[in-house]
C-alpha cells in the first residue's frame, strides 16, 4: 500500500471538465449505485476509478460517456483533477464489517489513506465517503479520529452520519455509515438530509410484478406474505461470497418473507413453480435502488456482487442534493460578493 508521503510521477495534462455544473471523482465506484445517485442530482463525473472489470463494464455499459478508469486506487494520480467540486468514494468495507475480521487500519484492503492522499492531491471543496456501520464502532474511534484529523490538516471539516436507506425509499433496513468533508468556509452550507415522511413499500409491492412476471400463479399470495422491507442485502467481497442473500441469520430473516435466500435465481418463477421463491439479480438490484434499465455486467455472481455491495442510489442522490445545494448557494455568496 502506498503512502501519503509517496513521491509520484509527473502529472499527466489536466483533464477537460464538463463546463456546466458541478463536477465529481469517484473512487472505488463499484457497479454505479453512488455514481448514478450523484448524476440524477446534477453533478458531472471527471473521472470514475474502478479496478474490478466487470463493474467498469457495467459503468460504460449505462454511461458511455462516463470517464471510467480501470486502475487501482494506489496507482492512480489525482493531480490532473485538481479542481473538481468533490471526491466521492464507495471505500472497501471488509476492514470495518462486523462479517470480518475488523482488523481495520490493518487491513490491506483500507483504502482511506489512499482517499486522504487523493484529496491533498485534487483539493476538492467536498468529500463523501459511504461504508459499513461497523466504522462507527468503538474499537474504531481512534481511527475515525484520524481520518478526521488528517484532513483537518487539509482545511475541512468533517462529520460521521450513520443513515438508513429505509429512511430514503429504499425497501430494505441497509444502514450505511456516510462521512462528509466540507472546506472550512462552507461549513455553515451543509446541511444533513431529512429522511422522508413516509416509509417504503414493502418487498411484496415492490418485487410482485417481477415476480408474476414469467406467470407464476402463487405471486400474489406470496406478495401478501411478504409485507415488510427487506433486510440489509450483502454482496461478500470480490474474493469471498456467492450469489445468495447472506448467512443463515439473514435468510431466516427472508424466510420469514416467503423468500429462499440459498441462491439467486436466474429467472422468476414459471407457472408451475411451487415453494419459496428465490430472487434474481433484477429483483435485488430494485430492492437496491436501482431502475429497471440499469444493465449490470458478469455473469450471476459477479453482477449479484455489484448490486450487493452498491451504496443504494436513492440514498446517495439525498446525501448528492444536500453536497449539491451546499456547493450552489457557496457560489451564489461568492457571486455576489
Amino acid at each position: 500500500m502506498t503512502t501519503q508521503l509517496q513521491l509520484l510521477p509527473k502529472a499527466s495534462p489536466p483533464h477537460r471538465f464538463p463546463s456546466n455544473g458541478l463536477t465529481t471523482v469517484e473512487l472505488c465506484a463499484g457497479g454505479g449505485g453512488q455514481a448514478l445517485g450523484y448524476h440524477q442530482a446534477g453533478f458531472s463525473h471527471a473521472a470514475l476509478v474502478e479496478l474490478n472489470p466487470h463493474a467498469c463494464n457495467t459503468l460504460r455499459l449505462n454511461q458511455p460517456e462516463w470517464n471510467v478508469i480501470e486502475e487501482d486506487l494506489a496507482a492512480f494520480d489525482g493531480r490532473p483533477f485538481r479542481g473538481v467540486d468533490l471526491i466521492t468514494a464507495g471505500l472497501p468495507c471488509p476492514p470495518f464489517s462486523v462479517a470480518g475480521k475488523q482488523l481495520g487500519k490493518n487491513d490491506e484492503r483500507n483504502l482511506f489513506p489512499e482517499a486522504i492522499r487523493l484529496v491533498d492531491e485534487i483539493r476538492p471543496r467536498a468529500v463523501m465517503i459511504e461504508n459499513v456501520r461497523g466504522i462507527l464502532d468503538a474499537v474504531f474511534e481512534d481511527y475515525r479520529q484520524f481520518v478526521g484529523t488528517e484532513l483537518g490538516k487539509l482545511g475541512y471539516e468533517s462529520a460521521w452520519r450513520l443513515m438508513n436507506a429505509s429512511d430514503f425509499g429504499v425497501p430494505q433496513l441497509r444502514p450505511r455509515v456516510v462521512f462528509v468533508a466540507v472546506q472550512r468556509h462552507l461549513r455553515e452550507h451543509f446541511v444533513w438530509p431529512a429522511p422522508l415522511p413516509e416509509p417504503p413499500d414493502p418487498v411484496g409491492k415492490v418485487l410482485l410484478d417481477l415476480m408474476e412476471s414469467k406467470g407464476w400463479k402463487g405471486a400474489k399470495a406470496w406478495a401478501k406474505q411478504a409485507n415488510e422491507i427487506a433486510p440489509t442485502i450483502v454482496g461478500g467481497s470480490h474474493k469471498h461470497g456467492g450469489p445468495d442473500l447472506g448467512p443463515t441469520r439473514a435468510r431466516k430473516a427472508w424466510a420469514s418473507l416467503g423468500v429462499d435466500g440459498s441462491c439467486i435465481a436466474d429467472e422468476p418463477p414459471d407457472d408451475g413453480f411451487c415453494g419459496m421463491p428465490r430472487l434474481t439479480v433484477r429483483m435485488v438490484a430494485r430492492l437496491q435502488g436501482f431502475p429497471d434499465d440499469w444493465l449490470f455486467s458478469g455473469r450471476k455472481t459477479q453482477a449479484y456482487r455489484q448490486v450487493g455491495n452498491a451504496f443504494p442510489p436513492p440514498v446517495a442522490r439525498a446525501v448528492a442534493d444536500s453536497l449539491y445545494r451546499c456547493l450552489k448557494h457557496a457560489n451564489s455568496v461568492k457571486a455576489v460578493g
